[in-house]
């Protein structure tokens, strides 16, 4: 699939059908998020893959739930998760992205550089995912803290977001987008 068509067509999945994603085609998918440009090449991402029904299960009960018309309602994402036969879970080195090589912070941004950097590997995860015949949905809303401690994670990285990997059980809905010309500004904001 070629890249405009990908970024085009790639939706949100948040049904999946239970057929398992093999070893190769998992890895095809890290290594594209892998090639993500990052802060000096620091690559501060890191990877969780979760088979695991329970461990999944136990994650996607950390997802915050959503209010809807005045009432807490489940994360759509909750389902995925369960239904999805891969979870990938991206975390963060802290103290890279955004640091000269001795650790100093070099932006203005503070050290929220990582989440620049770990988006765009997550982008070319979800990218490669849907060339592939996959299906992904990024998820936020959820408690990091509660999903580091399920999964392990050691002091010094964040866990950042997560998304099911799978073969979609239906088509992603297709979101309206603004007209460019109401968000692109030529020489100053406003023009």
């Amino acid at each position: 699939m070629e890249v405009l068509e990908a970024i085009k067509t790639r939706r949100s999945i948040r049904h999946y059908k239970t057929d398992t994603v093999d070893d190769k085609t998992v890895q095809t998918v890290l290594e594209a998020a892998h090639w993500a440009p990052s802060w000096g090449n620091t690559q501060c991402w890191r990877f969780i893959v979760v088979r695991d029904a329970k461990t999944r299960a136990e994650v996607a009960d950390s997802l915050l739930k959503i209010k809807f018309d005045n009432e807490l309602v489940e994360n759509a994402a909750t389902i995925a998760i369960k239904q999805a036969p891969v979870l990938i879970v991206l975390c963060a080195e802290m103290g890279m992205a955004g640091c000269s090589p001795d650790g100093i912070l070099v932006t203005d941004k503070g050290d929220y550089w990582f989440m620049f950097d770990t988006a765009l590997a997550m982008e070319n995860l979800t990218l490669a995912a849907h060339a592939l015949g996959l299906g992904t949905v990024i998820v936020g809303g959820f408690d990091a803290g509660k999903t580091a401690e399920i999964l392990g994670v050691p002091e010094g990285l964040r866990v950042v977001t997560m998304t099911p990997l799978g073969f979609p059980d239906h088509r992603g809905q297709i979101s309206p987008r603004k007209e460019l010309s109401d968000v692109i500004f030529n020489e100053k904001y406003g023009q």
